[in-house]
């Protein structure tokens, strides 16, 4: 079967979202979904933040699908375990089998022993994809996860599918990356007016035109934005001011005491609350974004957060969603497990947002600033990154009450209410 002719089928049954990091068994069917000009693909930086992805796609009323090699099962094993599993996210879990009988690159043959064995662990239904039973498969993949409310997988044996290069076997490593799959977007070119205010986007370059930025204007940038930033208010101060900006937009909190202050603040049927999982917020954001792009998705993270699964930064920067906001309270420690040092005392997020491509970076550090970057960033086309330097200070708040099936359920409906 080739690649196309099982992504038809994938759309016959609904499935109508899909992220995933790529593996040369099943890279025509990745080439035919990066072929449809509705953008229903996304290409993840890594497994676990396409299970991500996927979990925010399901919460905005998709059917989704995630693509991985089976080396990515270990990738993804906690954010399947303590938030698809956790919470009752339905998604199809393609995984190709690397390893398949012993007969493959060395690299491969331990993943490819255990692999059944991980899925059984997990507690995650499963059956070995073969060319004469692929759409009995796949309608009982879809009875068994909306059945279940859970992930199911169809396991891809090597020669199930077509491959481009024609080898069974396949070829590259874990993880390999044979296209990224994000489309050419053009860049954004970024006018700066000092910490405190939110950046100004400036007239994107010519699609034609390769020309980089002259490095006078990165010193200029360096020179009014200094390395470091002095917090004055606390994350529970800076999250009030924050809240008091929103309306009725999805909004997406990391794990941790952001959502535990939050909660103290204002529970809202909005609020996804994050209870495990950790880096997962901003991929969840990114796919509430794309499946409801009329909607302004916002995201609450935190520096270890976000420097954990910093590779969503770089897709947000490549798919330029307009309506994804991402606020990031940055304490430069772990506070839950004791206040040990993040990099982010070393490191600029805001820069690195900048240099992804997010439309907008600011920096701020008052609570007046605070309000003013996300009142602007949900009046204008994004993607936007704001930076809020605080205090590690954390208020006495208690543990999220609800249920992760509760969180799961209102946000949902409040996601798709008209």
């Amino acid at each position: 079967m080739s690649g196309a002719e099982l992504a038809a089928l994938l759309e016959r049954r609904g499935f109508d979202f899909a992220a995933g990091v790529p593996c040369s068994l099943i890279e025509d069917l990745i080439a035919a979904l990066e072929r449809d000009p509705r953008g229903r693909y996304v290409a993840a930086p890594r497994e676990d933040a396409a299970v991500g992805l996927a979990g925010g796609a399901w919460l905005a009323g998709r059917r989704p699908a995630v693509l991985m090699q089976n080396s990515g099962l270990g990738t993804s094993l906690n954010a399947l375990a303590s938030f698809s599993l956790m919470y009752g996210l339905p998604a199809l879990l393609v995984v190709t089998w690397r390893g398949f009988q012993g007969k493959d690159a060395p690299e491969h043959i331990l993943t490819g022993q255990i692999t059944p064995s991980l899925l059984e662990l997990l507690g995650i239904p499963h059956r070995v994809l073969a060319r004469d039973s692929i759409a009995a498969d796949l309608d009982w993949a879809r009875r068994e996860m909306d059945t279940l409310m859970q992930p199911v997988a169809l396991v891809i044996p090597p020669g199930v599918l077509e491959t481009g290069h024609g080898s069974a076997a396949g070829g590259g490593g874990p993880g390999e990356t044979r296209g990224s799959g994000l489309r050419g977007i053009p860049g954004h070119r970024m006018l700066e007016r000092g910490v405190g205010s939110v950046v100004e986007p400036g007239p994107p370059p010519p699609a034609a035109d390769p020309t980089p930025r002259p490095a006078a204007a990165d010193e200029q940038h360096a020179r009014q934005t200094p390395q470091s930033l002095r917090p004055v208010i606390s994350r529970r101060e800076a999250i009030a001011e924050a809240v008091k900006q929103l309306g009725d937009e999805p909004l997406i909190h990391a794990n941790g005491y952001i959502c535990r202050e939050s909660f103290s603040v204002a529970d809202r049927p909005q609020n996804f609350y994050m209870i495990g999982s950790m880096g997962l917020a901003s991929a969840i954001g990114l796919g509430v974004a794309l499946a409801r792009p009329a909607r302004r998705a916002v995201v609450f993270d935190g520096d270890g957060n976000l420097l954990m699964n910093l590779g969503v930064v770089g897709t947000v920067g490549a798919l330029a969603p307009k309506n994804f906001v991402h606020l990031v309270f940055d304490n430069e420690v772990y506070g839950s497990t004791g206040n040990q040092a993040s990099p982010s005392r070393a490191v600029r997020l805001d820069r690195i947002a900048r240099a992804a491509g997010y439309r907008t970076a600011a920096a701020v550090t008052a609570p007046d600033e605070v309000g003013a970057a996300l009142r602007a960033a949900l009046a204008t086309d994004g993607p936007h990154f704001v930076l809020v330097k605080v205090t590690t200070g954390e208020a006495d708040v208690p543990r999220i009450p609800h249920t992760p099936h509760a969180i799961r359920d209102r946000f949902r409906a409040a996601v798709q209410a008209p």
